[in-house]
């Protein structure tokens, strides 16, 4: 079976879960098919489906493959995750999850320019059309940056992934203050 017509099918299941379905893949494995379901939506602290959401929808998705007899007699593994910290946001409610977090843009070029800008800005607000981020001022100093904002609309970034922080700002200012 398709990945489209997987989509058809597992839409209405992750939908009423309250999740969203982001992607559908169906790859054959050797004697098998592997099907990899991507699952987003805002979870219980806004940024993202928690395991148990996970969990639930992994259950009722393996059921309807099962009760529709898409996958026909042949032997499946069925993978379901949420879309992960490498994934590139590309929905303005990508943004919007992602709120606090440092990400690395890089943008459209403009004109006459072979390659676009990049940089990183937390996010500080997303809309529908545009992120605010909080971002290193130019005239910052390692050891005492300091930040400003920064007005970006979607349409303007060509790529945008969250970064790995182990030691995060706001984690350190809080630990100062103890």
């Amino acid at each position: 079976m398709n990945a489209e017509r997987l989509t058809g099918l597992l839409e209405p299941v992750v939908s009423q879960l309250g999740l969203e379905l982001d992607r559908v893949e169906a790859v054959s494995a050797g004697r098998r098919r592997v099907v990899r379901v991507t699952v987003d939506g805002d979870g219980p602290d806004g940024h993202g489906p928690s395991l148990d959401e996970i969990s639930e929808a992994t259950a009722e998705i393996s059921r309807r493959l099962d009760d529709s007899g898409a996958m026909g007699e042949s032997p499946y593994t069925l993978e379901v995750s949420s879309r992960g910290v490498s994934t590139p946001l590309t929905q303005p409610r990508h943004y919007r999850r992602n709120v606090g977090r440092l990400v690395r843009f890089t943008l459209n070029p403009d004109e006459g320019h072979t390659s676009g800008e990049t940089f990183e800005g937390r996010i500080a607000e997303a809309t529908e059309d545009k992120v605010t981020l909080e971002v290193e001022a130019e005239n910052s100093k390692p050891h005492k940056p300091v930040y400003t904002t920064r007005e970006i609309h979607l349409s303007d970034v060509a790529k945008a992934v969250v970064q790995v922080e182990l030691n995060r700002r706001d984690a350190q200012a809080s630990e100062e203050e103890n």
